[in-house]
């Protein structure tokens, strides 16, 4: 499976640790059992379709932790300087960021495909928004 479908490119990218809440322990845990240090996390955009979605590739083996397709209207909280987080109905996921520069450049990019998910319909208006967000890069 290729990380990078056709049609996108990778808006961001920032290394940091994935955590899913674990309910019963009341605690952050690592994503997958046992895999904890730093992934790189990239947002990718389709640009054909429109689309946005996190992906997480763990620095020490190169495996996916994390393929997430961000929908409209997701609600995402920057709970600390370095630690984000994002519910849906299933799971509440957080991003432990290496440093504030990573984080913001992360949130960002998560702004950006929640602004253009939850205000844009047409191509059109989207093409004129792109610039000036590269810009802010």
């Amino acid at each position: 499976m290729a990380l990078i479908k056709p049609g996108e490119q990778s808006i961001c990218q920032a290394r940091a640790s994935v955590m899913i809440y674990d309910d019963t322990s009341k605690k952050w845990v690592p994503i997958k059992p046992g895999q904890q240090g730093f992934s790189r996390i990239n947002i990718y955009h389709n640009t054909t379709n429109n689309t946005f979605r996190v992906v997480g590739v763990k620095l020490q083996d190169q495996q996916v932790v994390i393929n997430y397709s961000i929908v409209k209207g997701l609600k995402y909280n920057q709970a600390t300087p370095t630690f984000h987080q994002w519910r849906d109905a299933r799971q509440v996921y957080g991003l432990n960021f290496a440093s504030k520069e990573e984080a913001t450049t992360f949130s960002t990019a998560m702004l950006f495909a929640l602004n253009v998910l939850n205000s844009f319909c047409d191509e059109e208006k989207i093409i004129e928004v792109e610039p000036t967000f590269q810009k802010l890069l």
